[in-house]
């Protein structure tokens, strides 16, 4: 009896243990990726192209997000307009973008919240609330999409969708394959970097509450066993 009660006790706590990493590891890759997912979902399910995901897109509306922070209002708009300066003189060269791919952005939705929401209720609740930022979204003459993402500490969270008309791997193009670029805050779009501190402000937090509710279900399920054997 003690032999079994001793490997089925083995056999939960395992089990909690990986839980705990899937609830954790779900929570530490880059959930700009997952948007340009359901953003290709919405489109096609429209019967729309999907877009190609730029990395170069995706890192220069990483910094149009991080060159609105400090303007989000109460009811989630942005009182923010780079210059066209703004993407050739700063947010290209800081993201390492070949100047002469530099393609025309034919769409921009911005916009922001009070706090940090997952991929499918940002895109349902903040990016596409209105017919305008729909209309954008499934505008035809786009061919690429890009997704920056950053958080504000204790503050406001913020996203960049930037569409282009450029070719795949012709526009936007990251020198050196976008290895130069030092990603410091927040996430971009076809980047196999995890969510910089941007994100951690509020991923951590909830990574950590749920580890936590995870091992205390364990020892329930593990005392349950014993009670139950004995």
């Amino acid at each position: 009896m003690v032999k079994r009660l001793c490997c089925c006790g083995w056999l939960v706590f395992s089990s909690c243990l990986l839980l705990a990493a899937l609830v954790s590891s779900k929570h530490h890759g880059n959930p700009a990726n997952d948007l340009v997912d359901i953003i290709n979902n919405n489109r096609t399910a429209h019967k729309l192209s999907k877009l190609n995901d730029s990395p170069g897109l995706g890192c220069i509306a990483l910094q149009y997000a991080e060159f609105c922070k400090g303007n989000c209002s109460r009811n989630g708009t942005i009182k923010c307009a780079p210059s066209e300066d703004d993407f050739t003189e700063v947010f290209a060269p800081n993201c390492g973008v070949e100047l002469p791919t530099i393609g025309t952005i034919t769409g921009q939705i911005v916009s922001c919240h009070s706090k940090y929401l997952e991929p499918s209720l940002a895109f349902q609740h903040v990016l596409v609330g209105d017919n305008k930022a729909l209309s954008i979204l499934r505008n035809r003459s786009h061919n690429e999409v890009g997704v920056g993402m950053v958080g504000v500490h204790k503050g406001p969270f913020f996203w960049s969708l930037l569409f282009s008309s450029g070719k795949t791997n012709s526009t936007f193009v990251l020198e050196n394959r976008g290895t130069g670029i030092q990603q410091k805050k927040g996430c971009y779009s076809g980047s196999s970097i995890p969510c910089s501190a941007g994100r951690k402000i509020t991923a951590d937090s909830v990574t950590f509450n749920h580890v936590v509710i995870t091992g205390f279900l364990c020892v329930h399920l593990v005392q349950q066993l014993q009670l139950n054997l004995l």
